[in-house]
């Protein structure tokens, strides 16, 4: 059974809806994992998306809450929606497919401007946010939301860390900006080996080359200065990354009207 999973920060799921359906035409993804979807879970858009085949929907969202959702032709066995760091701030959901793999959608805290947690509550914030997560992955019995089973599982979404010197448009310009300072970066690769992961956008464009999924709104065109980051990532855990057959970045929806500043990243797997 072939499988096409999008992650995507949407930036509004009601404003982009009709890039979201743009992409679902282009694509045919099996499942969408969204982030910011700012839209609390009375208010979110479900029958365009069932019209579109997507009829199983996790969701988790509030009012003031950023919000994920999980979207899926298929049905799910289990769906968890964790909150972290003591605060009900709809930043993650996790489904169990039919045929035992599991999804988990993450949308980590930006962080704010300062790199510095005594001095950035933001960043404190992360930093704590990251630290569970690894604790969660790690089996820790003091894990808040207590230990993982990883098994079949791809973890997704913006992570807002962006760890490789080629995942930022300049290293050394970067290195004391949030996102890619050497704090996030240990913090996030804490996680990757708790989680026992395998990078899956980077098993397919090798490391030595650059790779971003996120471009700010301030740069008048992106795609002349491409000062962008990898905020975005798909990773699997060994059990999974054998049946990762494809990957598709598509960075042509950062160019359409009113875009979101992150693009769809699409993992195709191969379950049979």
């Amino acid at each position: 059974m072939s499988l096409r999973i999008a992650s995507w920060n949407v930036n509004s799921i009601r404003v982009r809806i009709d890039h979201l359906g743009k992409v679902v035409e282009r694509y045919q993804p099996d499942l969408l994992c969204l982030q910011e979807t700012k839209a609390a879970d009375p208010v979110f858009p479900t029958e365009p998306l069932v019209d579109w085949g997507y009829k199983y929907q996790a969701l988790s969202g509030a009012v003031g809450a950023p919000g994920v959702a999980i979207l899926s032709r298929q049905p799910f066995v289990e769906v968890i929606a964790r909150d972290w760091c003591g605060r009900q701030d709809h930043r993650h959901v996790e489904v169990k497919l039919e045929n035992g793999m599991w999804i988990d959608n993450y949308y980590v805290p930006a962080g704010g401007d300062v790199p510095d947690a005594a001095k950035n509550p933001k960043f404190a914030h992360k930093l704590q946010f990251l630290a569970e997560v690894a604790a969660h992955y790690r089996g820790s019995v003091t894990a808040k939301n207590g230990p993982a089973v990883l098994g079949k599982r791809l973890l997704v979404g913006d992570l807002n860390v962006a760890p490789l010197q080629t995942d930022v448009w300049s290293h050394k310009a970067l290195k004391n900006t949030i996102t890619h300072t050497e704090t996030e970066i240990a913090a996030l690769n804490k996680v990757f080996s708790a989680f026992e992961g395998i990078d899956v956008m980077r098993k397919f464009i090798p490391a030595e080359e650059p790779l971003f999924t996120w471009w700010s709104y301030r740069s008048k065109d992106w795609t002349i200065n491409n000062r962008g980051r990898r905020l975005d990532h798909a990773w699997a855990t060994p059990a999974l990354a054998p049946h990762c057959t494809a990957l598709t970045v598509a960075a042509e929806t950062r160019s359409w009207n009113r875009p979101s500043d992150h693009i769809p990243v699409l993992v195709d797997l191969d379950m049979s």
